[in-house]
């Protein structure tokens, strides 16, 4: 029987998870998993939240990518401290995954860490990584049925930060729709609307990150 070994996986996953948690609460750092399709804009948005608020926060990235460390080099661009981590053909971030990277930061005032998971919408919902919250990046792009169709990477998620907004003139796709099927999946998620090209929107975006971390320091 395979079944016991799959549920060891998932167990020991969740008790490094759960050691990385502590970790994040006793720094009083925000830890967020960013998740998304590729191509939806998660490393643009990234970039333009650690550029635009740089001067209020200290901010570290962890980057999961399958092979290369493109992304990477993006968000270091800004300033940020950034480690990359090669899944070689994996399609998710684990939790021991997390832990060795965390073990090789330097996470002294750290305010946020932002863990960007691999690009799908199925396996990165499955394996919790010790965040506060997973929030999801759906590009207008890719079809307002995406909360119907994969719809527990929205269930669990705490924000769904729907970019790329500037190009709804030119694709069929329903903002209510997709917001309407989100909060049938989870009635608390938060939605908002954003252009990481354009910056429309990000002022909500970076109101909540406020809100977070100042209910993070006071924990």
């Amino acid at each position: 029987m395979q079944i016991p070994v799959v549920r060891n996986i998932l167990e020991a996953n969740e008790l490094i998870a759960q050691e990385l948690s502590r970790t994040f609460l006793q720094r009083r750092i925000l830890a967020l998993n960013l998740m998304s399709s590729p191509g939806a804009g998660k490393t643009t948005l990234l970039e333009k939240t650690l550029t635009d608020l740089k001067g209020e926060f200290k901010m570290a990235v962890i980057e999961g990518d399958v092979q290369t460390n493109n992304d990477a080099q993006r968000v270091a661009a800004t300033g940020a401290q950034a480690l990359q981590i090669n899944t070689d053909g994996g399609c998710h971030l684990d939790s021991s995954m997390v832990l060795e990277a965390v073990n090789k930061m330097d996470l002294d005032g750290v305010d946020i860490l932002f863990i960007e998971n691999v690009g799908n919408l199925v396996c990165p919902a499955e394996f919790s990584v010790g965040e506060d919250y997973k929030v999801t990046i759906l590009s207008v792009a890719e079809g307002d049925d995406k909360p119907e169709k994969y719809p527990l990477i929205f269930a669990e998620s705490k924000v769904m930060l729907l970019n790329k907004v500037d190009l709804l003139p030119y694709v069929d796709f329903s903002l209510e729709r997709a917001s309407n099927i989100a909060r049938s999946l989870n009635k608390d998620i938060e939605i908002f609307p954003v252009s990481a090209r354009t910056g429309e929107g990000l002022d909500k975006w970076y109101d909540w990150l406020r809100q977070e971390v100042d209910k993070k320091k006071k924990r």
